[in-house]
């Protein structure tokens, strides 16, 4: 299912706390991502769910799963209420509809070495986001490839974004949301809030100011 959003969806990922993730959405974020795989940004099960409460109405919470059995990213995600589950890493088509089935819905991330054909196995996906990496030459590679298919499923940029590059981005491709993680903290974790504001400001501002055109149509089902 299709989230309802208005102008650029923002996700700030790997969110470890309650002060970041309140503070994201106050300076205009979208949504916050949590991390559930081994990574320097892991966050418990327990962490998560607080947090995901004292999110104010509307706020989008995203859990973001890597490897992870199929039955366990759908039980996590409704346990804590969760408004869509981001799967990363390998994953077969039958897990990908399984979740599809019993969440609200699901980002898919691909790999920077994705082509059109990797796209095509992705049916009952809401949101593709590229690359899976977090590498701003791997997102370049993947809008250059995809920027001129006929796609019908939303792309989120990631990999690498900073609030230097994300004007770029969001100027010149038509993408529908993009998502930063390491480009605005501190450390591993820990936002840094002057480069939060300065990431939404930039990607807002890039949003209105987009040299690229964007269709209300461009991605329906």
């Amino acid at each position: 299912m299709r989230l309802n959003t208005d102008g650029l969806f923002i996700k700030v990922s790997g969110v470890t706390s309650e002060d970041d993730a309140l503070f994201s959405i106050g300076l205009g974020a979208t949504a916050v991502g949590f991390d559930f795989g081994v990574s320097p940004r892991q966050i418990s099960v327990n962490t998560a769910h607080d947090i995901v409460r004292r999110l104010p109405v509307g706020a989008i919470s995203v859990g973001i799963f890597r490897n992870e059995l199929a039955s366990r990213v759908v039980e996590i995600a409704n346990t804590l209420g969760l408004s869509a589950v981001q799967i990363d890493g390998a994953v077969t088509g039958d897990d990908l509809t399984y979740i599809a089935r019993r969440v609200n819905t699901v980002f898919r991330s691909l790999p920077s070495t994705a082509n059109h054909d990797v796209i095509a196995a992705t049916s009952g996906v809401d949101y593709l986001v590229v690359p899976e990496s977090d590498d701003h030459y791997s997102l370049m590679d993947c809008l250059d490839l995809f920027s001129d298919t006929q796609r019908r499923t939303p792309m989120v940029a990631s990999g690498g974004l900073t609030p230097s590059n994300v004007v770029d981005i969001v100027q010149n491709y038509p993408v529908w949301g993009v998502d930063v993680r390491a480009g605005v903290e501190k450390s591993p974790g820990e936002k840094d809030p002057v480069l939060l504001g300065q990431f939404i400001a930039n990607a807002r501002w890039a949003f209105d100011n987009a040299y690229v055109e964007r269709h209300h149509g461009e991605w329906s089902l």
